[in-house]
């Protein structure tokens, strides 16, 4: 499977979405996206993470950027999560991992001494004609917005 690269058109795809919708990416064309993978809905840096953005949407929406968070979890997880939170965005399921193949946030990861496979924090900024402008992998949450938000305004 192709994976996403720097500098390069982002491929077309769609996911289920909270809000009883279906995301596809080549609909947003005009519009800069900011998707970012996170590992679970409900954790303390997943929360985090979305809190952060969710402050800051006015920021987005005055710089016509679009917001959108991926896990594996199910929408029935995710509907809650958004609710719970109030996030002003949503939220996609990707449970076959279609989009976490595409972007590459799937490794190795160790968690109580023990090996799994799981979703590395990872956002991804595209512009306003689908090409991929800056990625951000092994985010750490506490300075995050304030590397997107400077991103944006270097676009």
């Amino acid at each position: 499977m192709t994976q996403v690269r720097l500098g390069e058109a982002v491929p077309d795809f769609t996911l289920p979405s909270t809000g009883d919708k279906t995301f596809q990416l080549s609909a947003l064309k005009g519009k800069r996206v900011l998707i970012y993978f996170y590992p679970k809905d409900n954790t303390p840096g997943c929360t985090l993470e979305g809190q952060n953005f969710r402050d800051n949407i006015d920021f987005f929406n005055e710089h016509n950027t679009v917001i959108f968070g991926i896990s594996r979890d199910s929408l029935r997880m995710h509907e809650n999560f958004k609710t719970k939170q109030a996030f002003p965005f949503d939220l996609l399921s990707d449970a076959d991992e279609e989009a976490c193949q595409l972007f590459d946030v799937i490794k190795l990861k160790k968690l109580y001494g023990k090996e799994h496979l799981g979703i590395v924090r990872s956002t991804f900024l595209i512009d306003e004609n689908g090409v991929l402008q800056q990625e951000w992998r092994n985010v750490k949450v506490k300075d995050h917005f304030d590397e997107v938000k400077q991103a944006i305004l270097d676009l």
